[in-house]
């Protein structure tokens, strides 16, 4: 690029020169980019930074928390609540949703957060990051519920993640193709890196979490089976294998250079609809990955036409390269 198009600077083209968001919108991403700029900084500080570590509690979905878990759900909160964006927030740390203090003027707009996807990684330095998700605040003079936040992910009207790893990265959608910026640490701002992502619609690679294979179901046997026979299988090709245990990272590697990430139900909690979670993670991600031209489906619907009901729901999630998802989810209607 001949010169550097900060993340502000992006944004108030988005609103002023494409009239894709409103002012306040962008006042909140920048927002949230400013507090993912101070969890980098706590994530890259380590073990110098004394947060390192099991915080000794559980958080709604009965997982153990990190240091880090915590401390990056406090950033978003304390940078969020006072701006005058928002109406609440709602957390995967969090059982209930945070209304904005009644002394801080409320905004038409929810946030939902994924504070510290991937946590299991922090104390072996792999990539881990912060997911979120936007949603305008269904009109009334009523007070926020959290029947509010039910809604279905493709009223979302702003989406994305950061990711820290070898470098900082945020990418964000706000429904006109997702664009990914890099942390300048040394100007201490967000700068443009890539525009018009584009996710090729045919892959070699995918991502799932091999050790489960005896519980899931016979769909994904049957896709993951043909993966694994490669050339000599009905595929036709070799196919490689990837798993970070974070899903930010996998789903950044996909935006990067394409792939499929497969999060299936399976038969070890047949009760649930799956492990991950339709508001904090699969729909911000399924959106990303639909902007990039791939796709997002539970193995039998649009994970962006899902209507949740209630505020921690599981989902099953496969998404990424076009075809590839295509194939699964057709295996998943006996095609």
């Amino acid at each position: 690029m001949s010169s550097k198009v900060s993340l502000t600077r992006y944004l108030i083209e988005q609103q002023r020169i494409d009239g894709h968001i409103p002012s306040q919108l962008r006042l909140l991403l920048e927002v949230v980019a400013r507090a993912c700029k101070s969890i980098s900084q706590a994530v890259n500080k380590g073990a110098l930074g004394s947060a390192m570590g099991s915080a000794e509690s559980e958080n709604v979905q009965g997982e153990v928390q990190k240091k880090l878990d915590i401390i990056a759900n406090e950033v978003l909160i304390e940078a969020n609540e006072w701006g005058g964006h928002l109406a609440a927030m709602a957390s995967e740390e969090m059982d209930s949703i945070y209304l904005v203090p009644n002394r801080y003027p409320q905004g038409e707009y929810l946030l939902m957060f994924d504070p510290l996807d991937g946590s299991s990684n922090i104390d072996v330095n792999v990539s881990i990051g912060t997911i979120f998700s936007v949603l305008k605040k269904p009109e009334g003079d009523h007070g926020v519920e959290e029947s509010d936040f039910l809604q279905p992910g493709n009223k979302q009207v702003a989406a994305g993640y950061c990711v820290y790893g070898p470098q900082t990265t945020l990418v964000l959608t706000v429904g006109d193709g997702v664009a990914m910026f890099t942390l300048d640490r040394e100007q201490g701002s967000f700068v443009l890196t890539e525009e018009h992502v584009t996710i090729p619609a045919d892959t070699q690679e995918f991502a799932i979490n091999m050790s489960n294979m005896r519980h899931w179901d016979e769909p994904v046997k049957r896709y993951i089976g043909e993966c694994l026979e490669g050339k000599e299988g009905p595929r036709g090709k070799d196919f490689n294998m990837r798993w970070i245990a974070s899903m930010v990272a996998d789903v950044h590697r996909i935006l990067t250079r394409g792939g499929v990430f497969l999060y299936p139900w399976d038969k070890r909690e047949p009760e649930k609809a799956g492990k991950l979670r339709l508001m904090y993670e699969a729909n911000p991600m399924s959106w990303l990955i639909e902007q990039a031209g791939g796709a997002a489906t539970n193995g039998k619907q649009r994970i962006l036409d899902i209507q949740p009901t209630k505020l921690h729901e599981r989902v099953s999630v496969m998404l990424g390269s076009k075809n590839e998802v295509e194939r699964v989810t057709a295996y998943h209607a006996g095609l």
